[in-house]
């Protein structure tokens, strides 16, 4: 099996993470997953994903202290591999894990996904636990001097230790018997705690990668956080289906303008199961786990900089992960997620580059896989409405083209193979051009 079928193109789901942190229960991922059965399934979403430590008792209820309470009681079975918190996930008792969690999603035609932190649980290895497969132990395997500088729960995995593989294949056959179908790990694309070696959890990559094998399950491999390191392309196209570009995004317009120096920087490593990834969609409300008093706050993008940032991921072909509770989608937002013509660059289109960029403008342009069309998106940077213009002559791009806009569907002036058009204050134009 190649794990670049796995995810030929783009994935597309929800992820707990920006609207619950830690807090997430089975009755909140359900009621996500039937929403978007409901309204975004028809779109190409299916990806329902429960994020960070779903293993860990009391998850949140410390966090005016602790974003990850340090060294408290995990949900973990004799051979060291973390299972869900039975308190919010009830479904999993009995040993069964997320196995009715994922049926139940299954079951709606979505596809299930988790959340780990690379490496062993710390707790397994300090009370000498057993690893499934082989006489040695968590503490045989442990590297204590491989750690996350922001979350206590795990040590690094020495590959060069009898038990290391074995580790790493008995949480994927786990995985897979529960029917996981995609695998976010953290602390592994860049592990920024050790500055002189960025990319010190290589090994484990490809642990990874060779336990997902071994289990015969297409089980998307995503890498996080970022930056991404762009000299070690090769090795995360290799060895995983995404990786992430980015350190966490939020909804803030400083890190949205950033992105286009980091899509510049990726531009060429987009391929089929292969995809640089821009991280979440801030969107609509986000926040409840964050604050002890659940208080949430609408996204801080103003709706012109939600399409400059859904146009950038759509046209550059990044998976795109909603990170909002989807109960409380309003109609603005879930008119973004839900534009059949833009979500096309997704899964129909190729070749997408930078064309140009300064201090006030981005231009990007791709082609159509199926059509005999091509796509330029028009950004402005400014703090102001702009008139901008966008040479594609050298592009073969002529005026007997139509030109269609594809989220207010209007037109645009095209003159000399030169497109023209209004475009508003941290804003985005984007164009199908097609013969008439």
């Amino acid at each position: 099996m190649n794990k670049n079928q796995f995810a030929l193109t783009p994935p597309m789901g929800w992820n707990s993470y920006d609207y619950y942190d830690t807090t997430v229960t089975e009755a909140d991922v359900k009621a996500n997953a039937d929403y978007m059965a409901a309204h975004l399934k028809q779109y190409g979403w299916e990806y329902i994903i429960v994020d960070i430590q779903w293993y860990a008792h009391d998850a949140g209820s410390q966090r005016d202290r602790y974003q990850y309470i340090p060294f408290w009681d995990v949900e973990m079975d004799e051979y060291s591999r973390l299972l869900p918190d039975p308190k919010r996930f009830p479904s999993s008792a009995g040993g069964k894990g997320f196995g009715p969690l994922a049926s139940y999603i299954h079951n709606l035609g979505l596809k299930f996904g988790i959340h780990i932190m690379r490496g062993i649980p710390r707790i397994a290895a300090h009370n000498h636990c057993a690893i499934l497969g082989t006489a040695a132990h968590a503490n045989d395997i442990a590297n204590p001097s491989s750690i996350c500088g922001w979350n206590p729960d795990m040590y690094g995995v020495d590959r060069s230790r009898e038990g290391a593989q074995e580790y790493y294949d008995s949480i994927f056959k786990l995985y897979a018997e529960w029917g996981v179908d995609y695998v976010k790990c953290d602390d592994i694309c860049n592990t920024n705690i050790y500055p002189n070696n960025p990319y010190s959890a290589k090994d484990e990559i490809e642990m990874l990668h060779e336990a997902i094998m071994k289990t015969g399950r297409p089980i998307v491999l995503s890498l996080s956080p970022g930056p991404a390191l762009i000299d070690k392309a090769w090795h995360y196209e290799k060895y995983a289906n995404l990786w992430r570009i980015t350190d966490d995004l939020w909804d803030k317009w400083d890190l949205l303008r950033n992105m286009f120096d980091r899509c510049e920087l990726w531009q060429n490593h987009v391929s089929e199961g292969c995809f640089p990834d821009c991280d979440m969609l801030p969107l609509g409300w986000l926040g409840k786990g964050f604050h002890t008093d659940q208080s949430t706050w609408y996204t801080n993008l103003t709706k012109d900089e939600q399409r400059t940032m859904m146009t950038l991921w759509c046209i550059f072909r990044s998976p795109l992960m909603i990170g909002t509770e989807m109960t409380r989608l309003d109609d603005w937002t879930l008119s973004l997620l839900t534009n059949a013509e833009v979500l096309r660059l997704l899964q129909h289109s190729k070749g997408a580059r930078q064309l140009e960029r300064d201090h006030s403008h981005v231009v990007w342009f791709s082609h159509d896989t199926e059509e005999a069309a091509d796509y330029v998106a028009l950004f402005n940077l400014s703090d102001g409405k702009a008139d901008l213009c966008a040479d594609l002559s050298e592009e073969g791009i002529t005026d007997q083209l139509s030109v269609r806009e594809l989220w207010d569907k209007g037109s645009a002036t095209l003159k000399n193979g030169k497109i023209y058009t209004a475009v508003p204050a941290h804003g985005a134009k984007l164009f199908k051009l097609y013969i008439k």
